[in-house]
């Protein structure tokens, strides 16, 4: 799926300053990542299955 389709959010953590900062656009089959101070950039792919175990340990 081209990254311009997807529809990117941030946290509501994000403080909106310019601060190091995710984006996430969620499909049924995988989850995107990308820098938000480079949209244009490369994004990071992972299933869904990948993402809940970075989630699980992120909130640890």
């Amino acid at each position: 799926m081209n990254s311009e389709n997807l529809t990117w959010f941030k946290s509501s953590y994000s403080d909106g300053e310019g601060g190091e900062c995710l984006e996430v656009a969620v499909c049924p089959r995988c989850i995107h990542i990308r820098d938000s101070k480079n949209p244009a950039g490369s994004t990071l792919t992972l299933s869904p299955a990948a993402w809940n175990d970075f989630l699980a340990h992120a909130t640890e």
